[in-house]
């Protein structure tokens, strides 16, 4: 067996850029969570939203928001969490339950060591909820990038879209957070709840919009060699297919290659295309509505 020290080096390289998405992705949302959420007395969706609400009713009960200095609530979502990491451990393997305990376990250390102001540094709320959703969005997103989930909901939504294609991170969080920030209305007040629910909605979507994985693409590929068909298949493990075509001016065949991938795999697909033939005419067309036998890549 031949040792492929460039594609060990390359999946190294892999890796790495991965884990760095999922640090820096925990980084940036507990970020915005503690500095423009959480001042205002607005309450997250999901899990980090029931660890808001246990760690007041800590407060309240029994006096105690903080351990040795560290705020109650990042190590709460720390516990929540260990039962929904082995499910996905179950159902999308060991890659990514270690990648996701990395990014829970760094998330909960910044959500509890990043100080929350005690005068909110922007006062208004439509514009703090905003910011905070684009801001906590793009870091959800960027843990998802790094094929891991932040925690809660990104690990039930990532599970049902595995089994369901036609599922996404962010739609379900819209669905089930709606839930929770009803027991926010009857708890609190209507003002709260609104402005919970705005920055959940702003979240979800930039979710979405980071989390390539959800945006289908649709390739058509023209070459005149073969074998970029058979290098998707073992390589993406998509498949393909294939017709036998005329160039119109040249009358020499050519041939034409589809295929259905998500736009993660869109760098992936041009190394091998390019590899086999640099001369190779591709078109990416984005938002390919997909229904059949497409599994979805997490």
């Amino acid at each position: 067996m031949k040792f492929d020290l460039k594609a060990l080096k390359g999946k190294y390289k892999g890796d790495a850029i991965e884990v760095l998405h999922v640090v820096g992705g925990s980084l940036i949302l507990a970020a915005g969570l503690n500095l423009f959420i959480i001042p205002l007395g607005l309450y997250s969706g999901g899990l980090i939203g029931i660890s808001q609400l246990l760690r007041l009713l800590l407060s309240n009960t029994v006096h105690i928001s903080k351990i040795a200095g560290i705020d109650l609530y990042g190590i709460i979502y720390l516990l929540l969490n260990i039962p929904l990491i082995f499910w996905g451990y179950k159902v999308l393997g060991k890659r990514f339950a270690l990648k996701t305990l990395i990014a829970v376990a760094v998330s909960s250390l910044f959500l509890s060591l990043i100080p929350i102001p005690q005068t909110p540094i922007i006062e208004d709320f439509l514009t703090s909820c905003i910011l905070g959703g684009i801001i906590v969005g793009a870091g959800s997103g960027l843990i998802l990038r790094g094929r891991s989930a932040g925690g809660g909901l990104d690990i039930i939504g990532m599970v049902m879209a595995k089994k369901k294609p036609g599922n996404s991170v962010g739609r379900l969080s819209i669905i089930v957070n709606f839930f929770v920030y009803v027991i926010c209305l009857i708890v609190f007040n209507v003002e709260i709840a609104i402005y919970s629910l705005i920055f959940s909605a702003v979240s979800s979507i930039m979710v979405d919009r980071l989390h390539s994985q959800n945006i289908n693409m649709s390739v058509m590929i023209f070459t005149k060699k073969t074998g970029i068909s058979a290098a998707i298949m073992e390589e993406l493990h998509r498949g393909v297919t294939n017709w036998d075509g005329e160039g119109a001016y040249t009358h020499k065949t050519a041939y034409v290659l589809f295929t259905i991938i998500s736009k993660y795999e869109v760098s992936r697909l041009r190394r091998i295309v390019r590899s086999i033939d640099p001369q190779a005419f591709v078109i990416f067309m984005e938002g390919a509505q997909v229904d059949g036998n497409f599994e979805k890549r997490l």
